[in-house]
């Protein structure tokens, strides 16, 4: 038996339940929330601010609804439906006014109290970390203070991954997630003071350093939060607020070091796009995803989240899984098909792999499956005019030339001056 190094006290996963002891052995012990050079992320923020992923990556956002499944193409239109309802009313939440009369003391228990009682699965408090939010989102933030709220994914759908009852889960949480959001905003306001909502989808920053730092979970392998309740299943949304709270602090789950032994998330992800090693990145150590080779897997697959899936803090939760390997040394699971296996059904072309892989058996694909539009929409516009140019080098065909040249200037106009998409479906 491992040696115990600390025991993590976390709230019941629903109100009313007895807190959850997490014991952590002592050579899972790293640092609370995750090691990082704070200059570091100073330095890459000032230089190289983040950008969202639908500006950054604009190109294939626009692309993969192409490429789904023709259900996966319809529930796309019919949740964008849905959320285009809230984006307004969450875009103006930072100009509202205070309802109620601020008392001027703490108000975090209340808070707490009231995302708990609405359903959320947990709630932690921080500073706003400036260094993480998008370049072009840096004017609308407008309050110090992070609220954390995190809402719990179906587990029965998400178990069912890559699937669309898997995707109903994510998104669907999405569509609850969004009222109830602003339904604390109007709580905070009734308190007398301001609150500005982020996400769900059109978050303002990089949300999981606000809620690491608020002691809400650890990065993972998987480049996503591992939650000790649910591991990644869970919706992320942050409220900025100038009302008056006590920060939580980071806490070491020993996330951090158990994803090394783990590795099942690494081992099962079909593109094979997680990293095994960690390498330090903008001044955080961590598990660096390869995007190129997760986005068509994605696409294709109705949403894929198998990294989600297989990983045994998800599937377990994390007091059974520290248990379990202080007991045995093992991770709870791993080399199961009970927690491995996963089934990749029919995508949209029938020329990729499908069927069931169980541990140790992975699917291949050609290097055509991994061609996905590069960089933001200007970089794919010129990209098409250049393949058209090239395609036609001869210069014969004036009229054809001038209509891609036009055709061109149009998209680029279009992409200058409309405005990006809140969504980050697909």
């Amino acid at each position: 038996m491992l040696k115990v190094g600390h025991v993590v006290v976390r709230p019941g996963r629903k109100a009313g339940m007895d807190p959850v002891e997490i014991p952590v052995p002592e050579e899972l012990e790293t640092v609370p929330g995750i090691p990082m050079v704070s200059k570091d992320i100073d330095f890459y923020s000032r230089e190289y601010p983040l950008v969202r992923q639908q500006v950054e990556h604009g190109a294939d956002t626009e692309w993969a609804p192409s490429v789904g499944t023709p259900a996966m193409q319809k529930y796309h239109h019919e949740h964008q439906a849905v959320m285009e309802e809230f984006y307004p009313s969450m875009n103006r939440t930072g100009d509202l006014e205070p309802t109620g009369k601020p008392s001027g003391a703490d108000v975090t228990q209340l808070i707490r109290d009231k995302a708990v009682e609405m359903g959320f699965l947990d709630v932690g408090f921080t500073d706003h970390d400036v260094r993480f939010i998008y370049q072009d989102r840096k004017e609308h933030v407008k309050y110090p203070n992070a609220i954390c709220l995190a809402l719990e994914q179906d587990f029965e759908e998400t178990q069912t991954a890559p699937s669309m009852a898997a995707e109903h889960g994510h998104y669907g949480t999405y569509e609850v997630q969004a009222p109830m959001g602003l339904r604390m905003v109007d709580y905070i306001l009734s308190l007398g003071y301001h609150a500005q909502l982020h996400g769900p989808s059109n978050h303002s920053a990089a949300t999981i350093p606000m809620f690491v730092a608020a002691g809400l979970g650890q990065l993972g392998a998987n480049g996503q939060l591992l939650t000790p309740h649910a591991g990644a299943r869970c919706r992320l949304q942050i409220i900025t607020t100038d009302a008056p709270v006590n920060f939580d602090e980071p806490i070491d789950y020993g996330f951090h070091a158990f994803c090394q032994v783990c590795q099942v998330c690494v081992n099962r992800c079909p593109g094979r796009a997680l990293m095994r090693e960690k390498i330090w990145w903008r001044g955080v150590e961590k598990n660096k995803l390869i995007y190129k080779r997760c986005r068509p897997v994605m696409s294709r697959y109705e949403g894929c989240a198998i990294c989600m899936k297989v990983c045994p803090i998800n599937k377990y939760g994390a007091k059974a899984v520290m248990e379990y390997y202080i007991e045995t040394g093992q991770v709870l699971g791993k080399g199961t098909h009970d927690l491995e296996g996963y089934t990749l059904h029919d995508e949209s072309t029938g020329k990729y792999a499908t069927g069931y892989f169980g541990p140790g058996e992975l699917p291949t694909f050609d290097a055509d499956f991994f061609k996905i539009p590069n960089g933001t929409r200007e970089n794919a516009a010129l990209e098409e005019l250049i393949e058209h140019i090239e395609s036609r080098n001869d210069g014969l065909n004036k009229e054809e030339d001038d209509k891609a040249l036009f055709d061109f200037r149009d998209r680029l106009r279009f992409i200058l001056h409309g405005e990006v998409s809140d969504s980050t479906m697909f």
